[in-house]
């Protein structure tokens, strides 16, 4: 179900709780408010739905990504960029990789390693900082 978006910086710079398989309606509500958000958003962590919960989703060409409980291991080149979010107004500069490996959980919640490069990269680095309550 589409949700609408969360906009309050005190619940958005809270860190969010490791998500379970109890927490599937949230893969569904997020895929779904990504959907309906397409045309200004290129993915979203959970808590921009208002719940608190390690859950993201990337879009990747034509494929959203849902992302359980991910976890930068390794980054490579940084950079500095400004970013703009759904949740906030305007743009934030920050840092940035341009590689990064990420661990995580499928939406079927199997076990994932992959390495991901510049844009999308870009784009996890911004959705798992939602996760650990950064605020750009």
């Amino acid at each position: 179900m589409q949700k609408p978006i969360m906009c309050d910086e005190n619940f958005l710079s809270q860190k969010s709780t490791p998500a379970t398989l109890a927490d599937q309606q949230v893969i569904f509500d997020l895929q779904d408010t990504l959907k309906a958000n397409q045309d200004c958003c290129v993915g979203m962590a959970a808590n921009m739905i208002g719940v608190l919960k390690r859950i993201i989703i990337v879009q990747m060409g034509p494929f959203p990504v849902i992302m359980v409980n991910p976890v930068i291991t390794k980054k490579a080149q940084p950079f500095n960029t400004e970013e703009g979010c759904l949740s906030l107004e305007g743009t934030r500069p920050t840092k940035r990789y341009r590689q990064i490996t990420v661990k995580y959980l499928d939406q079927n919640f199997q076990p994932r390693k992959q390495e991901f490069s510049d844009w999308i990269a870009q784009i996890i680095q911004h959705e798992i900082d939602h996760c650990d309550g950064i605020i750009i």
